[in-house]
């Protein structure tokens, strides 16, 4: 029985072919029949359920199975149509009487409209906008992608909700994609419908002449009722599809189900809906216009309208769930801020009094490792009696950090600063700014995808973190904004994004010497023979941070210390004391660590991968030359540039995807190579096939050859 239910799909498709081949008796044709109504109102009832079109996901190969039954039954009509003198069962013949009413000529009007209807609105329309709507997706692709990681970075999702949403983000793409090329089944089986029609219709008459020397008025009123019948049995499940169809492909924006936001829009708005019962009521002035229904309709209208405002205005909770709040939502507008509150309390003295004190003196010789600058109207975002959430945001970007590498970031100091503009902020590294951008409070930042179909009004700017052009728009532009493929964040994410990401790129640079000693000392809790042996006989507490901070300075987690002691005493038995190769212990330890570096790198067991071509690697190990530093990559401008060029071109290619762009080497070249490119291309990481896992499958898809030819304009 469980195989019959694993397989009834199967079976199904397979019935439906034998219905193209063999004769079925006039009541079975009945039973398809009504079972293919009942299937097409079923579909239709659940996508105006749905909350999302991924929650029916099997509609495109849906439709195409129905429209195939649907055209089994068209088969196995016709031919009991052509074959039965005009009968196939009693459905097709009470849709014919029912509709004629013995009247030929109104019966096919009637039919045709529908047909009509069906190919001309219904089916055109969802084909414009399932083809518009598969173009967005995947030009929104990057953007979401990029939004993923960005929350992923601020610590909002962890890595296992963020690859679902990256797992979504596919599965929508995919979908729309279906919809475009399931769109057009729709359309040819409407077009099929009306040959379908004139075959029955022009086949039967003359078969009805022929065979049975009926007059031509008598073959024509037998045939129409069947031809008219079997039309409408197809073309009512065919219309419930193709509007199905259209529901499912339009519901982009939706919150909800269709009946939960046509309640919530339509009620949200209790003044449109008196002002049109004022406008109906005054179509009753108009003469020989129905003046009690009218009336009606509009004291309808009206009534409602008023008490929904009513309702509004003494719970202001009853539409808190309403699309038109969803405008504010990241954006918070208060007081000071808790700094420049404390300030304001505490004034025992001037500021020249205060400096008197020597020791006071000593305070601005502080240098904070990270700090926050921003002007006066971005106060309320740190502001957390105003609801301010920026410095929650930064407490989940810390936490989620140290899960993930191992590391934890220093407190990061925030200030105001009359210096900078009032919608400015400023991020620093022990005192030296490094990035700096600017918010708009009262707008959201659209990313602008590739190619966008429509542009939206708005103020053209940067996306900051990632350097993506971008528009501040108004929040009721928000959600056409998101239709048209634009990916919308609120301002607080913007700057929140902006600083983990510069964190992230500096974590390196904050890794100090008594952040060095606190990781030993967690690590002694755990491992205290190991640690004692290890420090500071034999690794120094200076070479382990040079190490932690090479590891740090390419994305490599050092979470796992024990491995990576152990791995340097190691390196250390073997080359012996004093240690004057550090390149040498970091690539054993990316070794050491190669389950970490696939398990970043990899997705579905596969990593895509750009490599270098062998006579690359043969010519750039030829090139490398001893300095003072250890050994250096000397190579030919033309080759330099030729490398850059390639590897923009390259990187392209991971535009679409949600994988980082890597490099694969060799591991003898993979230091030298990542020292030739971090200056252009910080963000690309460059691994050696010693650093991945057996079981994955690398995927090659672009390489870097040598080139020295022709020079490339603004190659850097």
């Amino acid at each position: 029985m469980k195989n019959l239910l694993r397989y009834s799909v199967v079976f199904f498709v397979l019935t439906i072919i034998l219905l193209l081949i063999i004769p079925l008796p006039a009541a079975l044709v009945d039973v398809a029949i009504i079972l293919n109504m009942s299937l097409s109102m079923m579909i239709l009832v659940i996508t105006m359920t749905i909350r999302e079109p991924l929650e029916f996901s099997i509609f495109p190969s849906l439709l195409l199975i129905t429209t195939l039954f649907r055209l089994g039954i068209n088969v196995s009509t016709t031919r009991n149509i052509l074959t039965n003198s005009g009968s196939s069962g009693q459905v097709i013949k009470a849709f014919g009487d029912f509709v004629l009413q013995g009247n030929v000529v109104v019966g096919f009007i009637i039919f045709l409209i529908i047909v009509l209807m069906q190919f001309i609105v219904i089916t055109k329309g969802a084909e414009r906008v399932a083809e518009v709507a598969a173009r967005f997706n995947l030009d929104a692709m990057p953007g979401k992608q990029m939004a993923i990681d960005a929350d992923l970075s601020s610590g909002l999702i962890d890595e296992q909700q963020a690859k679902a949403r990256r797992a979504k983000v596919q599965r929508e793409a995919d979908f729309y994609g279906a919809m475009d090329g399931a769109t057009k089944i729709v359309k040819g089986d409407a077009t099929m419908s009306l040959i379908t029609t004139a075959v029955n219709l022009i086949g039967g008459s003359i078969i009805g002449v022929i065979q049975s020397g009926d007059t031509i008025g008598q073959v024509l009123n037998t045939y129409s009722i069947a031809t008219v019948g079997d039309g409408l049995v197809g073309q009512i499940p065919s219309l419930l599809i193709s509007t199905a169809t259209g529901m499912i492909v339009t519901r982009a924006v939706a919150e909800g189900s269709l009946n939960e936001d046509v309640s919530k829009q339509f009620l949200a708005q209790p003044n449109a809906i008196m002002m049109s019962g004022i406008a109906v009521a005054v179509l009753s002035v108009i003469p020989g216009m129905p003046v009690i229904q009218l009336l009606i309709v509009a004291a309808v209208l009206i009534s409602g309208g008023y008490y929904m405002s009513k309702k509004i205005q003494s719970e202001p909770s009853y539409i808190a769930a309403g699309a038109y709040q969803e405008a504010g939502r990241g954006v918070e507008m208060g007081g000071m801020a808790p700094a420049q509150q404390e300030a304001a309390a505490a004034k025992p003295l001037t500021e020249e009094e205060y400096y008197k004190d020597v020791n006071n003196v000593y305070t601005l010789l502080t240098v904070e490792p990270i700090e926050m600058e921003f002007g006066y109207s971005l106060i309320p975002l740190a502001d957390e009696s105003v609801g301010g959430r920026l410095i929650s945001r930064i407490v989940i970007f810390r936490r989620q950090y140290a899960q993930d590498m191992g590391f934890v970031i220093p407190s990061i100091r925030l200030r105001d600063s009359s210096g900078l503009g009032t919608n400015q902020y400023s991020i620093k590294i022990k005192g030296e700014e490094v990035a700096k951008g600017e918010i708009l409070m009262d707008y959201y930042l659209a990313l602008e995808p590739e190619s966008p179909e429509k542009e939206i009004d708005g103020i053209e700017t940067i996306e900051p973190a990632y350097g993506i052009p971008s528009r501040w728009i108004r929040p009721e532009d928000r959600e056409r904004a998101e239709l048209y493929g634009y990916t919308v964040i609120d301002p607080l994410s913007v700057m929140v994004t902006h600083l983990t990401e510069v964190v992230k790129q500096h974590a390196y640079e904050l890794i100090s010497r008594q952040e060095v000693v606190q990781l030993v000392e967690n690590v002694k809790k755990t491992a205290e023979q190991l640690v004692d042996e290890a420090f500071p006989n034999i690794i120094t507490y200076n070479l382990f941070q040079r190490v932690l901070t090479s590891l740090l300075k390419e994305g490599i987690p050092i979470k796992d210390l024990e491995t990576i002691i152990e791995t340097m005493m190691e390196v250390i038995a073997d080359t012996g004391l004093p240690v004057k190769d550090t390149d040498a212990i970091v690539e054993r330890i990316r070794t050491a660590l190669k389950r970490t570096i696939t398990r970043m790198y990899c997705e579905d067991g596969s990593m895509k991968v750009i490599t270098l071509d062998s006579e690359l690697e043969r010519t750039m190990a030829g090139s490398l030359t001893k300095g003072g530093d250890g050994h250096y990559l000397a190579l030919s401008p033309d080759i330099l540039q030729s490398i850059i060029q390639q590897t923009a071109e390259q990187l392209r290619k991971f535009n679409g995807i949600s994988q980082s762009p890597v490099i694969l080497t060799s591991q003898i070249m993979r230091i030298h190579f990542y020292r030739l490119i971090e200056q252009f291309y910080p963000n690309v990481r460059v691994l050696s096939f010693n650093e991945i896992a057996n079981n994955v499958q690398i995927q090659s898809i672009g390489s870097l050859n040598l080139q020295s030819g022709p020079e490339v304009a603004n190659w850097k």
